[in-house]
């Protein structure tokens, strides 16, 4: 039986998590503990997953191939079906849940602002990558989307922010307070607003932090000598220690050794050549989801030997 990567998980109150899938069989989590090992070998192809609906994966009628690049393991006709009953479709305009907005911090001078169902809390920050975040109000969708589209024009903040700015920022983030602070201003000036609708619930500042869910404090090697996983290949390996984990980006220290923390626990043979050593590698594990990964032994660490590029720049301001 075959068990298929889905990428990393967040719950409020607990770690990260990687997720696996095996049509018939259901889902099943290893659980991501800062400190301890992140080390697995790519068997065989990327899949595309199917659709994820009631809290299960659908799988896909054909099983077709999904580039190693792309960051959705899904084909077209799979993502079209999800698309359409996303929330962000706005095609369940009477949807009876009440949903949070919400103002995200990611960076200095980078904030988003967006929506996610009360029922949920803060998983969806978590899995942002939101460094801290403050609710802003409360209601049906259709005032939720109304008031976020009020506060992105007013504000002037995006509702859409790239991974690769967000993971660039990381690196060098002021303090707690200096946060906390930036996120209590842009909440002042949304609340000072006009036209909020009247059945949206305003809340109070309230700013949640994920620095230390996060691990941020461990990521200061992870800058402009850092290297991000460009994709996954058959055969290729990554080998290290989990320092930090923000929304779907895993930091794995190279050149670290121990037992390998993937709980498929197959080993095979050793991947040869030249690896990535003694410096900070960034997986992105959307890139990981759709493909088989194997666990390794102590004796069958390589480092990394699956491409990488370096870590952007980061350029003063938002642009």
């Amino acid at each position: 039986m075959t068990w298929w990567c889905t990428g990393v998980r967040w719950r409020v109150g607990d770690g990260p998590v990687l997720g696996w899938y095996a049509p018939g069989r259901g889902e099943r989590e290893s659980p991501l503990v800062f400190g301890g090992a992140v080390a697995f070998r790519v068997r065989g192809g990327r899949r595309c997953l199917g659709v994820w609906r009631g809290g299960r994966w659908t799988a896909c009628p054909v099983g077709a191939a999904v580039a190693g690049r792309v960051t959705r393991a899904q084909c077209e006709e799979c993502a079209r079906v999800d698309r359409a009953h996303s929330v962000a479709a706005d095609t369940f305009a009477d949807d009876p849940r009440p949903y949070h907005v919400y103002v995200a911090w990611f960076g200095p001078g980078l904030v988003k602002v967006g929506i996610t169902g009360v029922a949920r809390g803060g998983a969806r920050l978590l899995e942002q990558g939101a460094v801290a975040y403050t609710w802003l109000g409360r209601g049906p969708l259709m005032a939720a989307r109304r008031t976020e589209e009020l506060l992105r024009t007013a504000l002037g903040v995006p509702d859409r922010i790239p991974y690769e700015r967000k993971r660039a920022l990381r690196a060098r983030l002021p303090g707690v307070a200096e946060r906390a602070g930036e996120l209590a201003e842009t909440h002042r000036k949304a609340a000072a607003l006009g036209d909020w609708p009247e059945s949206l619930e305003r809340l109070p500042c309230d700013v949640v932090d994920h620095g230390g869910v996060f691990g941020l404090d461990g990521i200061s090697g992870f800058g402009p000598a850092g290297r991000v996983v460009d994709e996954l290949t058959d055969g290729g390996v990554v080998a290290g220690e989990l320092i930090a984990a923000a929304g779907p980006d895993l930091y794995v220290g190279v050149g670290a050794s121990g037992q390998g923390a993937m709980d498929q626990g197959v080993s095979g043979q050793g991947v040869q050549g030249q690896g990535v050593h003694g410096q900070g590698v960034v997986i992105d594990s959307r890139l990981m989801s759709g493909w088989c990964l194997l666990g390794l032994g102590d004796s069958e660490w390589s480092g990394v030997t699956v491409p990488v590029r370096g870590m952007p720049v980061v350029q003063s301001g938002l642009f």
